[in-house]
């Protein structure tokens, strides 16, 4: 099985992850960005990272392939059964994937990707912005909806949910300049609890090497 993407992305990171937790062996694939090998895109047409080969088959985007990784190996569940716990878990990831990555990506493109990877200036406005008149309200709400020490947003056990919520956090400590944590202790406390899980914490510490190379 390979995974095509960084993990420098939260919807790889968010993959990679689901896939640990479920003990599955994979690689992790460059995609050539920003030149894309011809691998890369026969997995995902629209050319968006991650991308997904087990055997012959080929899927893109990070809910699409968690979804397909539950079907297949269903012996760790990371989607509940559960309709009303399934419907919060598909909310809460969706809400991790729009409108928290959408707000954070702001910030780390402008400050990390234009200016590292594309070798341009990026829009340090907008990232200022963001973080100071977006961020705030979304952290807010996240803080009061974070589970108790040690529990998840659904279920009492780990899902989907989890790791789409707490993926963006790693970026958002990547790059934010005025990240008041003490501000949201909840929010941040939960994020930090899945993202020191085995799955993920590994590639944060390679992250981190990456950006301070």
């Amino acid at each position: 099985m390979i995974i095509y993407g960084s993990t420098l992305s939260p919807f790889v990171r968010k993959v990679v992850a689901a896939a640990g937790e479920k003990g599955l062996e994979f690689e992790l694939q460059p995609t050539g960005f920003p030149n894309p090998t011809p691998e890369f895109i026969e997995a995902s047409p629209l050319k968006k990272m991650p991308a997904l080969r087990d055997g012959s088959y080929t899927l893109a985007d990070s809910s699409a392939i968690v979804h397909y990784l539950d079907s297949k190996y269903p012996e760790i569940p990371l989607i509940p059964a559960d309709p009303e716990m399934r419907g919060k878990a598909v909310y809460y990831d969706e809400f991790g994937d729009t409108v928290l990555v959408t707000c954070g990506v702001k910030l780390f493109f402008n400050r990390i990707v234009a200016p590292r990877f594309l070798g341009r200036d990026g829009d340090l406005a907008a990232a200022a912005a963001a973080e100071a008149e977006e961020l705030p309200p979304i952290l807010d709400y996240i803080d009061r909806i974070a589970p108790d020490p040690g529990d998840f947003l659904v279920g009492g056990r780990l899902s989907i949910a989890d790791l789409s919520v707490a993926s963006p956090f790693a970026n958002l400590r990547h790059c934010a300049e005025n990240l008041d944590e003490a501000r949201w202790p909840r929010a941040f406390a939960f994020a930090d609890s899945i993202l020191s899980r085995p799955s993920i914490a590994p590639y944060l510490d390679r992250e981190r090497e990456i950006l301070a190379a």
